[in-house]
């Protein structure tokens, strides 16, 4: 018999202030491990926090579930007045959201210090 193994995916939340949240995600965004993506989302959300980066530095791959949850999301804070901000310069991660033309949709820059800048935050430092 086959052993699978467990989807390698973690995400790392850290408030910056009242009203910033970095979530970093390393490992696949897919269809298993999505759900978690979306509960720290969630988590987010329900905490008040209106300005989002999410470093991707550490993503490898990304599906469209992964896709589905970063919409909604982003969906659901634009409505808020919030602000959100990807990092990544995953070759792979980056070319999906071309393909997808959500590179149009989401704000993606290569560094978080980038991305905090985008959500109106000065980086420490």
């Amino acid at each position: 018999m086959t052993e699978f193994r467990e989807p390698r995916f973690s995400v790392v939340d850290e408030d910056l202030d009242d009203e910033t949240r970095v979530l970093t995600a390393s490992g696949e965004v897919h269809v298993s491990t999505a759900p978690d993506l979306a509960a720290h989302l969630d988590a987010a959300l329900a905490a008040g926090r209106t300005r989002l980066v999410l470093d991707f530095a550490e993503v490898a791959f990304i599906d469209s579930t992964g896709l589905s949850v970063l919409l909604n999301a982003l969906r659901r804070l634009t409505r808020r007045g919030g602000s959100m901000a990807l990092a990544c310069a995953n070759p792979t991660v980056l070319r999906l959201f071309e393909i997808t033309h959500l590179d149009a949709t989401f704000d993606i820059v290569p560094t978080r210090d980038e991305a905090l800048r985008h959500v109106g935050v000065q980086p420490a430092g």
